[in-house]
């Protein structure tokens, strides 16, 4: 489904990116872990369009997304969940879900069916978004993604500032999105968490892929290694 090619990121002189490779296919949950700095934030708004420097190629369902507005990358298929929500809070609950309808894809994300997946948010839907709490704000962010009717979703640190109750429950949504048919990319760097979860995992380090494969294949040895550089003996 998708397929990124010698990725290469700046910001400005500072280069973030150098040659990343990577691939998901149909129906994955890909972890994509590592510390700060790592880069991978800068690879999700890469793939969203939200990255103007950059080079190398990002196809997705066939087609080169690489020279895409981040608009046109949703109306592709590609919906992502912002680090620190990124709610709009003088609107209701109601009010940011719709929003996130505007590139007008056909699917089976309607209000109704957020609800379902988040029945507190129809209890709170006529609600200003900034009286929620964390977590619901965060389940307010993954909503006004999905109503976008993606093919892939990309979430960058669910877990960021939320009790670990909260982040257990928002993670168990995620069997139920796959079996929906959506592939996730999730940007995490709770190890744990995201190894639950994911059918693939990369870790970065300083704009690198340091590491991929099954987590069921990667020993928490080589994992670490990867994740702090240190030497894997």
């Amino acid at each position: 489904m998708l397929q990124v090619q010698n990725l290469v990121a700046r910001y400005g002189d500072f280069q973030a990116l150098f040659g990343i490779d990577f691939a998901l296919e149909r129906g994955a949950v890909v972890a994509l872990i590592g510390a700060n700095g790592a880069g991978k934030s800068t690879f999700l708004k890469s793939i969203a369009g939200q990255m103007k420097s950059k080079s190398g190629a990002i196809r997705f369902n066939g087609a080169d997304i690489s020279a895409l507005a981040s608009d046109e990358v949703v109306r592709k298929g590609v919906s992502m969940v912002p680090e620190g929500r990124r709610l709009f809070r003088s609107l209701s609950v109601e009010e940011n879900l719709t929003v996130g309808a505007f590139a007008g894809r056909a699917g089976r994300w309607t209000l109704d069916a957020v609800f379902a997946l988040f029945p507190i948010l129809r209890e709170k839907r006529r609600e200003s978004a900034a009286a929620l709490s964390g977590g619901q704000q965060q389940m307010v962010a993954i909503g006004r993604a999905l109503m976008s009717n993606p093919d892939l979703l990309m979430c960058d640190e669910l877990s960021l500032g939320l009790a670990p109750a909260v982040v257990k429950d928002i993670y168990n949504i995620f069997p139920q999105l796959r079996g929906e048919g959506l592939s996730v990319i999730v940007v995490e760097q709770d190890i744990d968490a995201a190894l639950r979860i994911a059918t693939y995992v990369y870790c970065f380090m300083h704009g690198r892929v340091t590491l991929h494969g099954a987590p069921a294949d990667l020993s928490k040895r080589q994992i670490s290694a990867a994740y702090f550089g240190l030497e894997d003996a």
